[in-house]
């Protein structure tokens, strides 16, 4: 009988310490199988967050790198840099790039350069105890917002992509989530597309992935892929905002 799925060349057999029903395996699935189809894995580095995905490098079976908590993009220029003929992404939790590591990362992007940031955005601390996080949506209940965030409290859900988006630095910008299975294909295009753009030299690309934490949400698995759909994705609006296709000059 002819084997018609099974894992990604680039992912160890290990088994992931994610919760049930968490997005993180099934994004590094999709990360690992563009890896693959686009014969990247001995060019590619990764540099994960601290955060839930703090040990990606146990799971993928290619070059990682570990970052201080926020510094990706910083190490991931580094890189960059010094290897210019590599693939370099950095894999970011909405704590990681929205909070401390905003500053690394919007100027990485402005700077233009040459890396692929993936966002992984499920709208709260999930590793430290379901905090609120500058992307918990207006209303959401946690740990630190029991009565839901408030914008005259806590302020509004920040928007890094669409921030991003607006510097002449990046080249491709898109939001899409894991809320079913045709988004979640739709997922893995747009991060071969990121990739793509880094190959091609036109500059920074940020992948935003809407990711469900029913740990943190405190609720079952299928209810948060509804959450998901209903509740995130009116907050944050899938699409490309942002697709450079020439480099400047050009």
């Amino acid at each position: 009988m002819k084997k018609i799925f099974s894992r990604p060349e680039c992912l160890k057999p290990t088994p992931f310490h994610y919760c049930p029903g968490c997005g993180h395996s099934i994004l590094h699935r999709l990360v690992a199988e563009v890896i693959d189809e686009m014969n990247l894995r001995g060019r590619i580095i990764g540099i994960p967050p601290a955060g839930c995905a703090v040990l990606a490098y146990d799971y993928f079976d290619i070059d990682m790198c570990e970052a201080a908590h926020g510094r990706g993009c910083a190490v991931a220029t580094g890189f960059k840099r010094s290897r210019p003929e590599c693939i370099i992404f950095t894999y970011q939790g909405d704590g990681d790039m929205a909070a401390i590591g905003t500053a690394e990362t919007l100027h990485a992007a402005n700077r233009g350069e040459n890396i692929t940031s993936i966002f992984v955005n499920n709208a709260v601390y999930g590793m430290t105890g379901g905090q609120m996080a500058p992307t918990t949506i207006l209303g959401q209940k946690t740990t630190t917002s029991p009565f839901g965030r408030r914008s005259n409290v806590e302020g509004y859900p920040l928007k890094i992509t669409e921030i991003i988006s607006t510097l002449p630095g990046a080249a491709y910008v898109a939001r899409t989530s894991l809320a079913t299975p045709a988004k979640v294909m739709a997922t893995k295009k747009t991060i071969k597309k990121a990739f793509e753009t880094q190959l091609a030299g036109l500059g920074y690309s940020l992948v935003e992935v809407l990711s469900p934490c029913p740990t943190n949400w405190k609720i079952s698995s299928i209810e948060s892929f509804k959450y998901l759909e209903e509740r995130l994705e009116l907050e944050y609006p899938l699409g490309v905002m942002k697709e450079v296709t020439t480099e400047k000059g050009s």
